[in-house]
C-alpha cells in the first residue's frame, strides 16, 4: 500500500487516539500561546507543571505531527543565541543541562538564570559530568551513573527525573527500551531502576568539523518527512529532535535552526511540545 505523508503504513494505531479537549484548554496548553509569567519563575526551583498534559487528551488533528526541539549540553556557547531563536518563533523546547555547566562561568550562570525563566523552555537532567567525555569508562560504573545523575538533579533544582545519557541515543520508559551501545546496558537500566525516564532521540543535527550545524534547514527538512513516512520514530506521529547549544555559535548556524523552525511552522503539518509531553513519560516506571 502506498503511503503518504498525512497517514501511517499503521493506520490503525491512530483509531481513538485523540481525545478532544475543549479549545480554552488546549491554548493554555499550547507550547505557541504566552502565558504570564507567573510567580513560579521567581522561585529557586525551575518551574513545571504540577499535571502535565498528554498528547494523546490534546486536541491535534489526526493529520498532524507532533515534534519535541530539544538541546544537550547548556548552559554553554550558543544558549542565548538559541533563546533568541525561540523567543522569535514562539515556540517551546527542552533544554537538556549539564550540571557542571550551570555553574562554570559568570556567562553560564548568567544564561543559566534566562533558561530557568523562560517558559517557553523546560530544564531536563544530561548529568552532573557529562561522563568527562569518557564514555565507555563512565558507563561502566551503574552506582556512579545514577550518582551522577543525583548531583546534577539536586544542583539544578530539577523537579522531575527526565533525564538524557551523555553520548549515548538510551531509551527507558515503560513502553520503550533502546540502548545503542549495549555495554551501557546496565547503567541504563541503573537510572531507570533509580525512577529516571530516560529519553532518546530520533533525529539529531550534527555538527560539522567546525562544531557549527552540518548541511542546511533544507536537508533537516527532508529528513523529517522521512522519518514521519517510513515510520522511523520511537512512537508513531511523534519526534524528538536533537542538536546542541554549542553549534549555535556562527551566524550561519543560527540562521539556519530559525529557518528550519520557521519552516515547520509554515508547513502547518507540525505542533510543537515539551518533552514531558512525550506519550506515556508520565506512567510510574515499572
Amino acid at each position: 500500500m502506498r503511503k503518504i505523508f498525512a497517514g501511517k503504513s499503521k493506520n490503525t494505531t491512530f483509531l481513538g487516539m485523540l481525545a478532544l479537549m475543549s479549545a480554552t484548554s488546549f491554548l493554555l496548553n499550547s507550547c505557541n500561546f504566552k502565558n504570564d509569567v507567573n510567580e513560579k519563575l521567581n522561585s529557586q526551583e525551575h518551574p513545571t507543571a504540577e499535571i502535565v498534559p498528554t498528547i494523546d487528551d490534546e486536541d491535534v488533528d489526526s493529520d498532524k505531527r507532533i515534534i519535541y526541539l530539544t538541546f544537550d549540553d547548556g548552559p554553554n556557547q550558543g544558549t542565548e543565541n538559541l533563546l533568541k531563536i525561540l523567543n522569535k518563533r514562539n515556540v517551546c523546547a527542552t533544554a537538556f543541562l549539564v550540571g557542571k555547566h550551570a555553574y562554570g562561568s559568570k556567562k553560564q550562570k548568567d544564561d543559566f538564570e534566562l533558561l530557568k525563566q523562560n517558559p517557553l523552555v523546560e530544564l531536563a537532567n544530561h548529568s552532573f559530568s557529562h561522563a568527562h567525555n569518557k564514555y565507555t569508562d563512565f558507563y561502566k560504573n551503574t552506582q556512579a551513573v545514577v550518582h551522577d545523575f543525583d548531583i546534577a538533579k539536586d544542583s539544578l533544582k530539577l523537579q522531575d527525573k527526565i533525564a538524557r545519557t551523555p553520548g549515548r541515543n538510551i531509551w527507558r520508559l515503560n513502553n520503550i527500551n533502546v540502548t545503542d551501545i549495549k555495554s551501557s546496558t546496565l547503567a541504563a537500566n541503573g537510572l531507570k531502576n533509580a525512577g529516571y525516564k530516560v529519553i532518546g532521540w530520533d533525529l539529531e543535527w550534527r555538527p560539522s568539523q567546525k562544531m557549527t550545524l552540518k548541511g542546511s534547514h533544507e536537508a533537516m527538512l527532508k529528513k523529517v518527512d522521512s522519518i514521519f513516512l517510513n515510520d522511523l520514530e520511537k512512537t508513531s506521529r511523534h519526534l524528538v529532535f536533537l542538536t546542541h547549544d554549542q553549534y549555535l555559535r556562527d551566524t550561519d548556524s543560527i540562521n539556519e535552526l530559525d529557518l528550519f523552525i520557521e519552516k515547520l511552522q509554515k508547513s502547518n503539518k507540525f505542533v510543537f511540545r515539551k518533552i514531558s509531553q512525550y506519550p506515556k513519560i508520565n506512567e510510574v516506571l515499572n
